[in-house]
């Protein structure tokens, strides 16, 4: 992913009703979720749910089908994935971010912390 993609992708996400209809179709999986259903979870009128949609579509996060007079739309996932890749490539300086099997977590020492 390309760094002006990214950027879109993150501000198109940093929007409220944006997000939670991200997240609801990351939950749909695959198969997605029509656009009437979408905008009766987040009760949205049709024309708000239309223009947050479109943008995360224009950003790749999110893709849309026609099936008969519904209109489906999932996650696409490769995207986020590559979003994702981007954001945790060079995490914690190439160990394992995740907890240990203690389930002590690591933990980054902060900038002022480590000048001192």
């Amino acid at each position: 992913m390309e760094m002006p993609r990214i950027v879109d992708a993150l501000a198109a996400l940093a929007q409220e009703t944006r997000l939670k209809a991200y997240r609801l179709l990351v939950e749909a999986g695959p198969a997605g979720l029509a656009a009437g259903r979408i905008g009766e979870a987040l009760d949205l009128p049709a024309a708000t749910l239309s223009f947050h949609l479109a943008h995360l579509s224009r950003t790749g996060l999110v893709s849309s089908r026609q099936e008969g007079r519904f209109v489906i739309y999932s996650a696409d996932f490769k995207n986020m994935n590559e979003l994702v890749g981007y954001l945790t490539e060079n995490c914690c300086g190439g160990r394992s971010c995740a907890p240990s099997r203690k389930g002590a977590r690591n933990e980054t020492v902060s900038r002022a912390r480590r000048s001192t």
